[in-house]
């Protein structure tokens, strides 16, 4: 895809240095590595084979969210006309990112990336295109600290919050733990945007395989990386006060299915998945 880089007009120098932490497991690298990427690190991968090893089915359930989030988005962007995004949990950049979805169906579609991992930021830095049209940005902050998100000059250059704006949470919500009130966090954010926005989220559950996907949440948390399994009522939650789109709360593969979920069957996904629109 062509573009620009969105970083091509700061000085690489001018940019802060970075502890990386390759020492310690991080989610987004062992997702990375799982995948099949290449930007992680030996605890990260000693994380994720441990994982699949409790779990064989992990890549595949992990697979399915990214083809959620690309369904997600071209439905969004084609029947409800979404030229905004709000992506927290980014992950390691991986052709196609969100950016690159709406783009391709909506060349002046603007999206803004937040993840805490500064692995991700220092390939968010150099890899994130955009098309001249549209802007991409990004926002080193967790999930958890809404107002260095929401406060941030990042957002409010490039998104207008009183338009509407689609906050998308793929593989992110099962890293926060029910304590710091998950589904709380995500009212707010939809608080903050106008009516007509979007919510599109997964929410890693047990319900499909209860003993493989309790041996990932104890492989995860043994090594420093809080995990949190939900049943699909709390999945439902989220969704409170939102209007669900067909076919509502459900396992990825079945939501809107096309030929990325073909052969897939439901004892290989630990995800629930929905999109819903805030009204007035």
């Amino acid at each position: 895809m062509s573009g620009t880089d969105w970083m091509s007009s700061r000085s690489e120098f001018a940019q802060p240095p970075v502890d990386l932490r390759t020492d310690v497991p991080h989610s987004a690298r062992v997702y990375d590595y799982l995948m099949g990427g290449k930007t992680n690190y030996a605890p990260d991968r000693a994380a994720g084979d441990a994982s699949a090893r409790a779990w064989p089915s992990l890549p595949t359930s992990m697979k399915q969210a990214r083809h959620f989030m690309h369904r997600s988005v071209r439905h969004l962007v084609r029947e409800h006309g979404m030229r905004q995004f709000l992506d927290i949990g980014t992950g390691i950049p991986t052709p196609p990112n969100l950016h690159e979805v709406a783009q391709e169906i909506a060349p002046d579609a603007r999206v803004v990336y937040v993840d805490n991992d500064p692995i991700v930021l220092t390939h968010a830095r150099h890899l994130m295109t955009s098309t001249a049209e549209g802007r991409t940005e990004y926002i080193d902050a967790d999930i958890r600290d809404l107002d260095s998100i929401l406060g941030a000059d990042e957002l409010g250059n490039t998104l207008d919050l009183k338009q509407p704006v689609t906050l998308s949470l793929i593989s992110i919500v099962h890293f926060v733990m029910d304590e710091d009130d998950p589904q709380g966090l995500v009212r707010r954010l939809m608080a903050e945007l106008a009516p007509g926005s979007a919510l599109a989220i997964t929410v890693f559950t047990g319900d499909t395989a209860p003993e493989e996907v309790a041996g990932v949440g104890r492989e995860y948390n043994e090594r420093g990386i809080p995990l949190q399994i939900r049943s699909k009522a709390e999945a439902e939650r989220f969704f409170d006060g939102l209007e669900l789109l067909d076919p509502g709360v459900t396992l990825l593969h079945h939501w809107r299915p096309d030929h990325t979920t073909e052969g897939v069957r439901d004892e290989e996904v630990a995800m629930y998945g929905g999109v819903a629109l805030k009204r007035g």
